[in-house]
């Protein structure tokens, strides 16, 4: 098997080329090891950080930004997607925050990624 993928571990956007080996992966391309390293995840277990928004009740804005804390397996995205759209919380909300645990069972939290007052 040969594939291509351009990394997005640095801002150098690098063309990786993979080819599947009896012994594993032969991995070119990249210009830094987080190249390589970014490779061998995609291949084994992509993953991506999710952020969203997050309805506030009583907030002097009706939305907060939200993110996953960590990056998710990338075929989870539209469970958690569908869990962060089903959440309502009420102001104050605060940077940091944890607005869901366990997001789709992952083990990971989607945290708010501003403070959110109440309206006045």
């Amino acid at each position: 098997m040969h594939s291509e993928l351009t990394c997005i571990a640095c801002p150098m956007g690098c063309r990786l080329q993979i080819e599947e080996t009896e012994n594993g992966y032969i991995i070119e391309g990249h210009t830094c090891p987080k190249g390589k390293k970014y490779a061998l995840q995609e291949l084994d277990d992509p993953r991506r950080m999710v952020t969203s928004t997050v309805r506030v009740e009583n907030g002097f804005l009706a939305l907060v930004p939200v993110k996953t804390a960590e990056p998710i397996p990338k075929n989870l995205i539209f469970d958690v997607m569908t869990q962060i759209n089903s959440v309502v919380v009420e102001a104050p909300v605060f940077l940091g925050d944890v607005i869901v645990k366990d997001v789709a069972g992952t083990g990971i939290d989607i945290v708010a990624t501003r403070d959110m007052p109440k309206s006045i």
